[in-house]
């Protein structure tokens, strides 16, 4: 068995595979990476003649529950298979106090990724107790006050079950198992109150920015979960990788049959920051990044590059010649991002080419979901981000957010990105501040208990 499988571009464990980049703005090669372009996307297949013309859920300030139903304990290939339970046992698994605690605080949703993999699997009792699992998970947050976006989120660092598999092209494999999956999970949410969930089909698509065959695979998808389930809000994003480039090729006009409908996109820009020391990252420049400051004018280039140095000096599995090679591009790529001083103002302008989308199409602001935003700080495991710059540059992000209308779901409660302080489960103040919300009495939620561990004693789902 593989045991743990990381995920796409996740800062929660020390690997995995990078998804595309924010870029386009004022600096991207320092700041981020080109997407690749296509055409602009087409209206796909036809969509079901009539559907309801509600309002989607309201969206204000949320939060990622990742590794929830994701960590999956999947046997090594040529098998296909995963171990019963799916999921590993020793992942960070939200309480029912931790729920009640981020609701005290202010969140009024949480978006909840699930690895469509078991699901697409398992078969029979063992499926229906999958799934049971999941509705306790969903009834759970709902209980505690929390809107629920359920986002079905492949992983690209499995075998089988991957996005190229599941939506990478019209002739992917399992496309048609995992739009049949799409629509069970629909109408499994219409069972809940319509204003208080919403289902999101595809974290992060593969295909360049405004491709066609995403068009098409979306609107099969959204079309499979809209028969299943007439009134439940949907959430369509871009393709390449959720990125702005990818949200604002959309043709909205070519979705409006499969409303009341969200749309999502997410925000790392500028990956030098955010995702300085991810290990995962597949460019040498970010595995010895750190002291990266934010904003750009609240540090030097001559101490920044001094940390990496020894940043380097320290990493033995790395050899000397990939050292040198990375710190030469480190020191380029360092040199433009103290030049360019990126900022507030940045972080602005890379949010305006979305809501100018939304106005040209007269879609609502408060009906975009920035859906992911985060950074990697310095923990045990990592050396990334300072606390001081972190917070400023995670409360840049959401004032720029809130100002240009949208709302927000921050990445993420646990892991190297996570609102968690470590094995504690107490909330970090300063980034609650950050979020403009207010901080828990003692830190915690009142109740916490042992990841897995419900307050009864009984293991949670």
């Amino acid at each position: 068995m593989t045991g743990r499988v990381p995920p796409t571009r996740r800062g929660v464990i020390a690997a995995g595979l990078a998804a595309g980049g924010l870029a386009g703005h004022p600096m991207p090669a320092a700041l981020g990476r080109e997407p690749v372009r296509a055409r602009p996307v087409s209206p796909g297949p036809a969509a079901p003649r009539e559907t309801p013309s509600a309002k989607p859920v309201v969206l204000r300030r949320g939060i990622n529950l990742w590794p929830w139903f994701s960590l999956t304990r999947e046997y090594p290939a040529p098998r296909t298979d995963y171990a019963w339970p799916a999921f590993d046992p020793d992942r960070p698994v939200p309480t029912r106090a931790d729920l009640a605690g981020l609701a005290h605080a202010g969140f009024d949703f949480v978006r909840l990724p699930i690895d469509p993999g078991p699901f697409l699997f398992f078969t029979g009792r063992t499926r229906a107790v999958l799934f049971g699992m999941l509705d306790a998970a969903v009834a759970m947050a709902l209980a505690e006050g929390l809107t629920v976006v359920l986002n079905l989120h492949a992983n690209a660092a499995t075998h089988h079950y991957t996005p190229e598999a599941l939506y990478g092209g019209p002739d992917a494999p399992l496309l048609d198992a995992y739009r049949d999956l799409v629509a069970e999970l629909a109408r499994a949410l219409a069972r809940h109150p319509q204003g208080r969930v919403a289902l999101e089909p595809v974290n992060e698509p593969p295909q360049a920015c405004g491709a066609e065959a995403w068009g098409r695979i979306q609107a099969g998808l959204l079309g499979a979960a809209r028969a299943a389930a007439p009134a439940l809000t949907l959430v369509a994003t871009g393709a390449c990788g959720s990125l702005v480039d990818g949200l604002t090729a959309l043709d909205p006009a070519a979705l409006t049959a499969f409303r009341p409908l969200l749309y999502t996109f997410h925000f790392y820009e500028p990956y030098l920051f955010s995702h300085q020391g991810a290990p995962w990252m597949d460019e040498p420049v970010y595995r010895a990044l750190n002291a990266v400051p934010w904003p750009a004018s609240a540090g030097r280039l001559d101490a920044t590059l001094a940390a990496v140095r020894r940043r380097m000096a320290g990493d033995a599995a790395l050899p000397a010649a990939r050292k040198a090679t990375a710190y030469a591009e480190t020191e380029l790529k360092l040199a433009e991002y103290f030049a360019a001083r990126p900022d507030r103002g940045f972080l602005d302008r890379g949010l305006a080419p979305v809501r100018a989308w939304a106005l040209r199409h007269g879609i609502p602001t408060g009906e975009i979901l920035l859906g992911e935003f985060g950074a990697l700080r310095s923990d045990h495991r990592y050396v990334a981000s300072g606390a001081a710059d972190r917070a400023r540059y995670v409360g840049d992000v959401r004032r720029s957010a809130e100002a240009a209308g949208f709302p927000w779901a921050f990445w993420n409660l646990f892991d190297g990105m996570g609102l968690v302080q470590g094995e504690t489960r107490s909330l970090d103040p300063a980034l609650l501040g950050a979020l403009g919300l207010p901080a828990p009495p003692g830190g915690a939620p009142s109740g916490a208990s042992p990841s897995g561990t419900s307050p009864s004693g009984t293991s949670s789902p």
